[in-house]
């Protein structure tokens, strides 16, 4: 059995590193301007959300280039009075927590990782968003790909895959998790294994072409 199942995750691994390939090369052709206008949409979408509206405490990515950008999200966070928390992930595991971030503008002065993404240092003392027992309402997250079944395609080192996995710990349980994509980015189906966690709503642009 243990072989049948160690043949089912090697498939799995290599279905997923193909797509992964195919999923980089469709966003290296997108056009600059068409992100920017996906991401305006898809800030419009998650600022009209009723669970975005209904959260306080919400957790969001600093974009990368190929990522929707989450710049008017973040703005819009501060300006409803909310608390805000961002990534600070560990290179060299797949330890990721969600600090606390004081205000939009703060975000220019935090350092860079390798990856060019801004997140406070790891001697920085946030408040990390678990260690309080309100936890999170609501994750914004980040993919390469993404189904309409809720499956997820990450960049392979599982950090929202085990923090969600810790927000299952916590007593307030997992917060509502929506992703966000470019249309470009959705596929027929993601290739899945055991520690992959669903999202609870994926939101893109819906138009044809």
């Amino acid at each position: 059995m243990q072989g049948g199942e160690d043949m089912a995750a090697a498939a799995a691994a290599g279905a997923k590193r193909v797509l992964r390939a195919e999923l980089r090369r469709r966003l290296r052709v997108l056009d600059q301007s068409e992100k920017l206008r996906q991401s305006r949409l898809l800030g419009h979408k998650v600022m009209q959300h009723a669970q975005y509206q209904a959260s306080r405490r919400i957790a969001v990515f600093l974009s990368m280039p190929d990522e929707i950008q989450t710049d008017e999200i973040i703005k819009d966070i501060f300006h409803q009075g909310k608390d805000c928390f961002i990534p600070r992930y560990e290179p060299q595991s797949n330890h990721m927590d969600m600090v606390k971030l004081a205000s939009y503008e703060e975000i220019a002065s935090l350092p860079l990782t390798s990856w060019n993404i801004h997140q406070p240092a790891e001697n920085d003392g946030r408040e990390e968003a678990l260690t309080a027992p309100e936890g999170l309402d609501l994750i914004l997250m980040p993919g390469l790909g993404f189904d309409k079944h809720g499956n997820r395609l990450g960049r392979g080192k599982g950090y929202y895959d085990a923090y969600l996995s810790r927000c299952m710990q916590h007593p307030k349980g997992k917060p509502y998790t929506i992703a966000l994509a470019f249309k470009e980015q959705m596929c027929e189906a993601i290739p899945t294994s055991e520690n992959d966690v669903k999202v609870d709503e994926i939101l893109c642009d819906e138009s044809k072409g």
